[in-house]
């Protein structure tokens, strides 16, 4: 564990020798911003449609992103590989905006999290270095889980307060992961939802869903939503729609009880608080899916999973998944505009799988 700190340490201590003294308290954060630099350059992070596979990785991640019938695209991805200069980590991220700045809240987060993430997880390990269980698990995954929270918290600030996005009626879901090892961390804010392939012991793949939906309907949810003086109802037009309302307006009706932004709803139940959860990866883990409700309203995890894994091109995975929701729609949902659709698939075990060879 030393070298992620000496590692931090050094590059700040490089910045602020240069800087002058005022600037190491804020060391972190730009050692950080170097290595967002350095992925960038290096063609380690990707933000649109395609793949991401690095030489002798484990990981093959495929991403794929397509506009609705609702105007421009409110979803969004992300993919950083060797996450923070790590060679076995991993950072994946959909986001899913809604109102009428949404793709301008989407991208904002998209933006923030996984550099915010990074400095947060480095100040907490420099806090607890002497500590010798780091390479527990379980100390692992607290540090993770602790650094989700106060990151999530931190945007949600810094949205409110950034004057150049209009997040009153406005706001976006967050799903991401963090692979670190055989570690998988989850962190959820909203609808999205990741689902594991994984062999059961009969040896079929079968789903294992890895987030639960935070629709306002929820009992947990909406007891906090009813406590706060906010209100949860579906209109009589789309029945088992759940949505917020505020206490005296039927506005804004958010389909979501978790969400940044949509401040104007924020004192009223909807909260920023991500669920952090955990998984060990074992060899019979096949895949994770990262996608946005726009899939999860038309297709069910057992047939997200056979899609997947029916795909020979791993590299077309995400868009076969996508292709397959959109004709989903046309069937299921005749009539009603179709939504943005985005899925990340993350392969596990690609390191030896994924080479093509010419005949």
């Amino acid at each position: 564990m030393e070298h992620i700190s000496s590692m931090f340490n050094g590059l700040a201590r490089s910045f602020s020798t240069r800087k002058g003294k005022s600037s190491k308290r804020h060391g972190g954060k730009e050692a950080v911003e170097a290595m967002t630099k350095y992925a960038e350059k290096n063609d380690l992070i990707l933000c649109s449609s395609g793949t991401v596979n690095v030489d002798d990785s484990n990981n093959f991640a495929s991403i794929f992103s397509k506009r609705g019938k609702k105007g421009v695209n409110q979803d969004c991805c992300i993919v950083w590989e060797e996450f923070g200069c790590q060679e076995d980590m991993i950072f994946c991220g959909i986001f899913d905006g809604h109102g009428p700045w949404g793709h301008f809240v989407a991208k904002r987060v998209r933006k923030s999290m996984p550099s915010t993430l990074l400095c947060n997880w480095q100040e907490i390990i420099a806090q607890t270095s002497l500590d010798l269980d780091y390479e527990k698990k379980e100390h692992q995954f607290n540090i993770w889980k602790h650094s989700y929270l106060k990151t999530c918290a931190a945007i949600d600030q810094d949205l409110e307060h950034y004057r150049k996005i209009d997040s009153f009626y406005s706001g976006t879901t967050a799903l991401s992961i963090v692979r670190q090892g055989e570690l998988m961390v989850i962190a959820n804010v909203g609808d999205s939802r990741a689902v594991l392939a994984t062999t059961s012991d009969d040896g079929n793949v079968v789903p294992v869903q890895l987030t639960i939906d935070f629709k306002p309907n929820l009992p947990e949810e909406a007891e906090r939503i009813n406590e706060c003086q906010g209100r949860v109802f579906s209109l009589n037009d789309e029945p088992g729609v759940h949505r917020v309302w505020l206490p005296d307006e039927e506005s804004p009706g958010l389909a979501m009880s978790r969400a940044f932004g949509d401040y104007c709803i924020k004192d009223y139940g909807l909260i920023s608080v991500p669920e952090v959860t955990q998984r060990t990866i074992t060899t019979r883990d096949h895949f994770v899916v990262l996608a946005t409700d726009g899939v999860w309203d038309v297709i069910s995890n057992e047939e997200a999973i056979d899609i997947v894994s029916s795909t020979e091109d791993k590299a077309k995975a995400a868009k076969k998944l996508v292709e397959c929701a959109m004709h989903a729609w046309k069937g299921k949902r005749r009539g009603i505009a179709m939504d943005d659709i985005s899925a990340i698939c993350l392969f596990f075990h690609s390191s030896h799988s994924h080479h093509q060879f010419l005949k």
